[in-house]
């Protein structure tokens, strides 16, 4: 085995992602009172800076917590047990959307969709048709498969109903379009450990009016995640209970980072790194396993014909020092997925092709010398026009 102790650790999963040095130091600094006025102006631009990302002139409620404990308090939060709930799933966020409100003892009703494909509108409509559902349950960003779905056009099919719609874009926010006001999404959840470029520990909420409504009304089941409690905090500038304060700390410097960048850039710089991800790959033998709407945030292939995707995972880590995903489900040994989201830059990029090009040759199988690397190189180098036209 090669010795790698000279390399330099390479976290290129699609979440968590790697955080970037100004983000850390924020989070090593002086804990502080999180009742005290230095919480208060960190909260208040934290509020001014996540808004525009979410899309919202509304509340975005940060609790300490991962992306699938904002589903659920999401859920919780407008969803009583027996609450007839209809859950979009197509990869495996969606399952845990339709497994959290089975948790909370509602009435699910799974429309399922084949992996690879993105949620059909119409077959949504259809389905909202046949039931008065309190909520939809929708993942904006599939990481499991790369799949993006439509959420304006989603969102326009529950615009005029009681019906409340759900997004997880938990690996959407910050790196995808997303428009809460505009399009009609009620609740918008994120997370800090994937394009916000911050360790996990955050969960976000974004509200709309339309569910402040539905929250306000009140139900019992919760406590911790009582969205109430949440909203009343946020207006003092604080949180309900003890929030994370040197996270809270070093997310917004990451959102200062996203505001020097230009948020429009942000977005930009991940359709560009995304689509030169998958050009260099396909390059490489490695398929997109998406067949449409493929996501900006990850990367999804498929392995060759032969090869143990595991095996392949493993030997990239081990002789390269880059940690790359698989699947945990019916597809794992077949995927491949990396992450194109948060701090990452055109060389990661070309690092990571000219790696798993090694990596496929210590594994006998032999792409063109280089394809990888000259694929995406290849899309850097075109003018900025052609770049959004090829993203």
């Amino acid at each position: 085995m090669n010795d790698t102790s000279r390399l330099p650790y390479r976290l290129r999963l699609p979440g968590p992602t790697a955080v970037p040095a100004r983000v850390r130091q924020a989070i090593a600094g002086l804990v502080i009172d999180h009742h005290g006025p230095e919480f208060h102006a960190l909260v208040g631009e934290i509020q001014r800076r996540i808004r525009p990302i979410f899309g919202t002139r509304g509340k975005v409620l940060t609790f300490a917590g991962s992306g699938t404990a904002a589903m659920e308090a999401a859920l919780a939060n407008i969803a009583p047990p027996g609450t007839p709930v209809l859950v979009v799933a197509h990869g495996q966020f969606g399952v845990r959307f339709g497994q959290i409100a089975q948790a909370l003892g509602c009435k699910v009703d799974m429309l399922e969709v084949e992996w690879g494909t993105a949620p059909d509108p119409a077959a949504i409509r259809q389905q909202l048709e046949h039931r008065d559902y309190a909520a939809l349950c929708v993942t904006h960003n599939e990481t499991s498969t790369g799949v993006t779905a439509d959420l304006p056009a989603i969102g326009a099919l529950t615009k005029d109903r009681p019906t409340l719609l759900l997004v997880d874009s938990v690996s959407g926010i910050a790196g995808l379009p997303v428009e809460q006001d505009r399009w009609h999404l009620d609740l918008v959840i994120g997370a800090s450990q994937k394009a916000l470029m911050c360790p996990p520990g955050i969960g976000l909420v974004g509200i709309s009016a339309k569910a402040w409504a539905v929250i306000e009304r009140g139900h019992g089941g919760r406590f911790f995640w009582d969205f109430r409690k949440a909203g009343a905090a946020l207006d003092k500038l604080e949180g309900a209970f003890t929030p994370p304060v040197s996270l809270m700390a070093g997310l917004a410097e990451a959102l200062r980072m996203i505001e020097e960048e230009g948020f429009a850039n942000v977005l930009a710089r991940h359709r560009r790194l995304a689509a030169a991800m998958r050009a260099g790959l396909a390059s490489l033998g490695l398929p997109p396993f998406p067949r449409e709407a493929p996501s900006d945030t990850v990367a999804v292939v498929r392995v060759p014909d032969g090869l143990d995707g595991n095996v392949m995972i493993q030997n990239l880590y081990e002789r390269y020092r880059t940690v790359v995903a698989g699947s945990r489900t019916h597809l794992s040994g077949k995927l491949i997925r990396i992450g194109t989201m948060g701090y990452v830059s055109e060389s990661d990029i070309l690092t990571d092709l000219h790696f798993i090009e090694l990596t496929l040759r210590n594994l006998g199988i032999a792409p063109r010398e280089g394809a990888g690397v000259a694929a995406a190189a290849a899309l850097f180098a075109r003018p900025l026009e052609e770049r959004r036209a090829a993203a």
